[in-house]
């Protein structure tokens, strides 16, 4: 009995604490934006790490994402900057959604108000 236990709970995936933006500036040039974030996951390593975050629309339509390529387990936070993304004519707010390799798509949201 003891065995079946433990082999349930060893078969539940572990879910690590999620990624955390910790700021968000973004300013115009032209006719496009630059958006700089900062970001906070317990990266462990090359088998756990944030991976990217996204620029979106409120309606959940993605405008502009920037892939993180490598794990930053010494570097926490860390701040990363995507240029050149469209915000379409009349949009005054969008959200900044984070990502992490095991446990994909953060549920929450950072909303961002550009001026």
């Amino acid at each position: 009995m003891r065995y079946l236990i433990l082999s349930a709970l060893l078969a539940t995936p572990a879910f690590a604490d999620p990624s955390v933006i910790e700021n968000v500036s973004a300013s115009r040039s032209g006719d496009t934006w630059r958006f700089d974030v900062t970001v906070r996951h317990p990266d462990t390593g090359w088998d756990h790490y944030a991976d990217g975050w996204r620029v979106l629309d409120m309606d959940g339509n993605e405008l502009g994402m920037r892939v993180l390529h490598h794990p930053h387990e010494n570097e926490q936070p860390f701040t990363r900057s995507l240029g050149g993304v469209t915000i379409p004519d009349g949009i005054t707010q969008v959200q900044i959604q984070a990502r992490c390799s095991v446990d994909g798509w953060d549920t929450e949201t950072t909303l961002v108000q550009l001026n």
